[in-house]
């Protein structure tokens, strides 16, 4: 039977789609004659990128890790997006893709300077744009150009 490591973990999954009965039964003949990775293909065409996932999140199919029975073949492509579960004793096939929620901005109060922004080189090109701005001593006593 054929194995593949994830290459990276991920966090979530969302459903693409969930194939059973006879609409399975197709499917299943493929991995046998082609391997999954023919089915992973031929299942990609379902996957509406940003209508899935609201789908998904809608009808509740994000799930923490890819969801399998003791019957399932599990196959996670390296470098793909794509998760392919399938069992030949309850006659499905499901297509999954990893979900990485975007990560919301968080924001320095107001007034506040981001790290980032005070490096002793941006002090330096800030003084290279203006040289002449006054110099006055810092908390530690070193100059820095206003």
């Amino acid at each position: 039977m054929y194995t593949f490591e994830r290459d990276e973990p991920s966090t979530r999954w969302i459903s693409v789609v969930f194939l059973q009965g006879e609409e399975a039964e197709d499917l299943l003949s493929v991995i046998d004659r082609e391997g999954p990775i023919s089915a992973i293909y031929r299942l990609k065409h379902f996957d509406h990128g940003d209508e899935t996932i609201e789908a998904a999140l809608v009808n509740g199919y994000v799930y923490d890790a890819v969801p399998a029975g003791s019957t399932d073949h599990t196959i996670e492509p390296f470098g793909s997006p794509y998760a392919l579960t399938y069992s030949d004793t309850f006659g499905y096939v499901s297509l999954l893709r990893r979900y990485e929620p975007e990560a919301k901005p968080t924001f320095a109060p107001s007034g506040v300077l981001a790290p980032f922004e005070r490096t002793p080189q941006s002090i330096a090109d800030a003084w290279m744009a203006n040289p002449t701005a006054p110099v006055v001593a810092t908390s530690r006593q070193r100059a820095v150009s206003l």
